[in-house]
């Protein structure tokens, strides 16, 4: 099995799935305990989710899961939301704050898993955003994530449908989110946020380069927009995801067209 795939396309974008992957191998497996076992915190089903949904476009995918090392994570570890409970680059608890490990990783465990893992799927997103962006002259990364809406260790209340996120601003050119938002406002099938409380992992914050040509952009789902429930088998919802998946073809069409309008001469 690849720890990560790639599948190219000659659009500007470039979905990022860093979370959708379930290999854990056998010697990490056997640490977890029953509660890590479950693997409650994927993003289950993203990329059945988001294909077909824009032509050509770049898939950059993580198949380990997030319980062996986090590639959406500060490789220093550093929080992304200081102050408030998250998880950690290789996650000792699950979103509900509980431990996941019958044996913790070792700080020497950690490292092996950063070079194995976090740095091949970064090493690969980075080769991408480098070739896209010599065929266009820009490149966007749309990162594609989702979570269950309600998660009391992490959030008061039920999230918003889309919870979009460029750091307040910072990762991607105006008119990109402004499109997103113009999209989603006249969206009545579901809610939206924009750089709630998810305004963006370490994905998006650090390549985010407008200067430079480097769009990023977050787009967190809530779980229930997708999945006949938000609790094992964690099954996908057709029906549901058919209203959704409209949505965020719309998204992506919009976010493909502004970036080839540039391209070909216009203003960003």
């Amino acid at each position: 099995m690849n720890l990560v795939e790639v599948t190219q396309g000659d659009s500007p974008i470039i979905l990022g799935q860093p979370h959708s992957g379930t290999y854990v191998p056998d010697e990490i497996f056997s640490e977890l305990n029953d509660i890590g076992r479950q693997l409650l915190d994927t993003d289950w089903h993203i990329p059945k989710l988001y294909e077909g949904l824009v032509d050509n476009v770049t898939v950059v995918k993580a198949n380990f899961n997030r319980y062996v090392i986090d590639p959406n994570r500060d490789p220093q570890g550093s929080s992304l939301y200081p102050g408030q409970n998250s998880t950690s680059l290789v996650p000792l608890f699950t979103f509900d704050g509980e431990p996941i490990w019958a044996n913790k990783p070792t700080e020497a465990a950690i490292q092996q898993r950063l070079e194995t893992y976090h740095q091949k799927y970064h090493q690969l997103l980075n080769d991408e955003i480098t070739r896209v962006k010599s065929i266009h002259g820009v490149a966007v990364v749309y990162d594609c994530h989702s979570i269950r809406s309600k998660i009391p260790y992490l959030f008061d209340d039920r999230l918003p449908d889309l919870n979009v996120g460029d750091d307040n601003g910072k990762s991607c050119d105006s008119n990109i989110t402004n499109g997103v938002q113009n999209i989603l406002r006249n969206v009545s099938s579901h809610t939206h946020v924009i750089n709630g409380r998810f305004r963006g992992g370490w994905t998006t914050r650090h390549y985010g380069r407008p200067q430079d040509g480097v769009h990023t952009i977050q787009m967190e789902l809530a779980q229930r927009t997708y999945l006949e429930a938000e609790l094992p088998p964690f099954n996908y919802d057709a029906e549901k995801a058919s209203s959704l998946r409209s949505v965020l073809s719309d998204i992506l069409q919009d976010i493909n067209k502004t970036i080839l309008k540039s391209s070909s001469g216009g203003s960003l």
